[in-house]
């Protein structure tokens, strides 16, 4: 039994909405939430946090996220796993999607493989969700930093073996030749996104509105960006009810852009993503994505030819500059990385609040987003 007092819990309304609950004690029993308690009610022998006046939600989940630690998802290795998913459970995410890149179709194949089996014997850290394939079927126009010799047609022969590990396929909607390989993901469950995509606003919209493509990737990068008379794919991000990942480093999106993103979603809709790449926590120098040399300064990562490529930001420090770059409620801000993408995984009954029966995955943390605490299943992962 685990008890959690003298927290700013973040919990869900009755109209389903985040907001801050002070009074109470939060109660785990097993890997499951019990429910809210008074003090006086706390079970004899339960192991008690004090969390001191900090936050606590939900574990955040991370649906885009290629490496950290040194290790990269296309690295096909268990290990490699592994550390992404102990760094990952530091900066507060509980459930992850390694994703995959542009690359040979039998290595994507090789790192979906060791998704699979990292599922089934997990590690200690951060749970593994399932992965997130971004391409190969996008747009050599807009490439960014993946290889274009890899990039091919969408064909769900290719994808059918493997659509118990993948959540989430990355695509340029105007390279398909007809809609069937998007309606065959979504029968089998497996989110499609638009991104890495030379679409302009009306063939993003039939996408969305008849197709039910229902998710962009990192809005803004690798696609047609807005202007007055051609509003693009980001234009069809803001005049849609599609949920649009961001990165939310200030390199990858100006606090500006952030905003604009904000308020045309109305405060809803948007994920939270690191996009992170293997030199994620290693600081600057070389590094390395799907087999290109990158380069690492700061909060900057680009290939030999400038090209900027992920990000090295962890979760938390793209929730603290979301909340500062927006001026959002935090709560508000926590959704969007805890119950949206839960919501887009068909995950919510399970993750994603800190609701009676749902799985005990908790994080606190203060008012600069550092992380004090991540408990996974009920079980003290992670105390700074």
């Amino acid at each position: 039994m685990l008890a959690i007092k003298n927290g700013k819990f973040i919990v869900p309304d009755e109209h389903g909405d985040f907001v801050f609950r002070a009074e109470g004690v939060l109660l785990c029993e097993g890997e499951k939430i019990k429910g809210f308690v008074v003090e006086k009610d706390i079970p004899a022998g339960a192991e008690v946090i004090d969390a001191q006046g900090d936050y606590v939600s939900p574990g955040f989940l991370n649906v885009h996220i290629h490496g950290c630690a040194g290790s990269d998802t296309m690295d096909a290795d268990l290990d490699a796993l592994e550390r992404m998913a102990k760094l990952q459970a530091q900066t507060g995410v509980t459930g992850f999607l390694p994703t995959t890149m542009t690359c040979k179709w039998h290595e994507v194949e090789e790192a979906l493989l060791a998704v699979k089996e990292t599922m089934q014997c997990p590690p200690a850290g951060a749970r593994i969700l399932g992965a997130h394939m971004e391409g190969p079927f996008i747009s050599s126009q807009k490439k960014g930093a993946q290889a274009e010799e890899n990039i091919r047609k969408a064909d769900y022969k290719l994808v059918k073996p493997w659509a118990d590990v993948v959540k989430i396929i990355t695509l340029a909607p105007e390279e398909l030749t007809d809609y069937s390989f998007v309606d065959e993901c979504h029968t089998a469950g497996i989110t499609v996104s638009i991104g890495h995509t030379a679409a302009d606003y009306e063939e993003t919209l039939q996408a969305v509105k008849e197709h039910g493509i229902h998710h962009f990737t990192h809005v803004y990068n690798a696609m047609t960006g807005f202007t007055h008379r051609a509003p693009g794919v980001v234009g069809a991000a803001f005049d849609t009810e599609a949920n649009c990942e961001i990165i939310a480093d200030n390199v990858h999106s100006h606090p500006a852009a952030q905003r604009l993103l904000y308020h045309a979603k109305g405060g809803k809709n948007i994920v939270l993503i690191t996009d992170s790449l293997r030199a994620c926590g290693l600081g600057d120098g070389p590094s390395e994505l799907g087999g290109q040399e990158v380069f690492v300064k700061g909060e900057l990562a680009t290939l030999k030819d400038g090209t900027i490529a992920g990000s090295v930001a962890t979760m938390n420090r793209c929730v603290k500059i979301f909340w500062e770059n927006t001026g959002a409620e935090l709560p508000q801000i926590i959704e969007m990385v805890t119950k949206t993408p839960a919501q887009e995984l068909a995950l919510y009954e399970d993750v994603g609040s800190l609701e009676s029966g749902k799985r005990a995955d908790i994080v606190i943390f203060d008012e600069e987003v550092s992380i004090k605490t991540t408990i996974i299943g009920g079980k003290v992962y992670y105390h700074d």
